[in-house]
């Protein structure tokens, strides 16, 4: 399984207290996504504490996922996703929100 436990991630957007992926499953084998997704905040998390200083509790608690059945509504999701930094006035536009981007495909 690879060292995203069997996920593929596209598109990203990293904010305060919480993530945005847009992942695929690589395979039948990949590990349920809650789970990958739960062991991806313990990791990063710890990782961010120890280069901060500040360890504890980071990202919220809860895990909601949206299955997306096409591309309209993949492009209407990343499109909301894109602008969450703008509507929390964390970024004029959402271009120049500097923890988005792509990793596996886009």
């Amino acid at each position: 399984m690879s060292a995203r436990r069997g996920w593929a991630v596209g598109r990203y957007v990293v904010m305060p207290d919480h993530v945005h992926f847009f992942v695929r499953a690589r395979g039948a084998d990949a590990e349920p996504l809650q789970t990958a997704i739960g062991r991806w905040k313990e990791w990063s998390a710890r990782r961010i504490g120890l280069t901060s200083g500040r360890p504890g509790g980071l990202w919220q608690s809860e895990f909601f996922d949206h299955v997306l059945r096409s591309e309209e509504s993949r492009s209407a999701k990343w499109n909301y996703v894109r602008e969450n930094p703008v509507r929390a006035g964390l970024a004029m536009n959402a271009e120049e929100w500097p923890y988005s981007g792509f990793i596996d495909f886009e």
